[in-house]
C-alpha cells in the first residue's frame, strides 16, 4: 500500500499545462509591447528626419521679378522706377528712343545689366506706381526682347549693392549720362527733381563722342 502524497506534492496535468500557456501568453504580450515601442521610435525619428524643406522663388517667379517694374522712393533723387526684386532702374541718354549703345559685345552689361525678357515673355510687367502706356519693348539684331520705358531700354547697376540706392545715378559711360527713370520716363536729377531728355545733350551727339577713360564722380569708370 502506498503512502498517499500530500495535496501539495502534486501537480494536475491541466494546472501544468495552464501554466506553460500563461508564460507563453505573456511572452508574447511582453514581445508585442517590445515591437510596438520600437515601431514608434522609428516612426517618431523618421518624423523628424523629414523635415519640409525651406520654400524658395520658384524660376518663373524670379524671372516675372525682373521684368516687373514698379516704383520706390530714393533718399536725395526722388521717386525712380525699380524692378521686382528693389533694384534701381536707369536709363542711359544716348538711347533714347531705343537705340542699343549698351551691349555685352563692348562690355556694357557686364557693369549695367540690362532688363532683357525671358522666352516666351514679350513684355514687361506693370507693377504699382507706373505708367503701363510707356511700357514697352525693343528687339536686339540677334532678336533678343528688352524692356523699355519711354522708349529707354531699361538697366541695373552692379554698383547698387542694396535695394534703396541709386550709385550710378550721373555717370557717364558707353557714349552717354546713365539716371534713374522717373515715373514719368524722363531722367532724375540729385534732389529729387527730373531732367528733360532734351535738357540733355542729344544723342547723337554723345553716340559719336570717345572721351578719354577716367575715373567718374560717383566711383564708376567713364569710357
Amino acid at each position: 500500500m502506498q503512502t498517499p502524497q500530500p495535496m501539495h506534492a502534486r501537480t494536475h496535468p491541466l494546472l501544468h499545462r495552464g501554466g506553460r500557456r500563461f508564460l507563453a501568453a505573456g511572452a508574447l504580450g511582453a514581445a508585442a509591447v517590445l515591437a510596438l515601442a520600437a515601431c514608434s521610435k522609428s516612426t517618431t525619428a523618421g518624423t523628424g528626419s523629414a523635415s519640409s524643406p525651406s520654400s524658395s522663388p520658384s524660376p518663373s517667379a524670379s524671372a516675372d521679378a525682373a521684368v516687373t517694374i514698379a516704383t520706390a522712393s530714393l533718399p536725395g533723387v526722388g521717386t525712380v522706377l525699380v524692378n521686382g526684386n528693389g533694384q534701381t532702374l536707369y536709363l542711359l541718354s544716348s538711347e533714347q528712343g531705343g537705340k542699343l549703345t549698351c551691349t555685352d559685345d563692348n562690355g556694357c552689361t557686364k557693369v549695367w545689366p540690362d532688363t532683357e525678357l525671358p522666352s516666351g515673355k514679350t513684355a514687361g510687367i506693370a507693377g504699382t506706381g507706373v505708367q503701363a502706356s510707356l511700357l514697352g519693348t525693343v528687339k536686339s539684331p540677334d532678336g533678343k526682347l528688352y524692356v523699355t520705358y519711354n522708349t529707354f531700354p531699361l538697366y541695373t547697376y552692379v554698383g547698387d549693392t542694396k535695394t534703396g540706392t541709386a550709385a550710378g545715378q550721373g555717370i557717364t559711360s558707353f557714349g552717354g549720362t546713365w539716371a534713374a527713370i522717373t515715373p514719368a520716363g524722363v531722367a532724375a536729377t540729385t534732389g529729387g527733381g527730373s531732367a528733360s531728355p532734351s535738357a540733355s545733350a542729344s544723342p547723337s551727339a554723345k553716340a559719336t563722342a570717345t572721351p578719354s577713360p577716367k575715373m567718374s564722380s560717383s566711383g564708376g569708370y567713364g569710357y
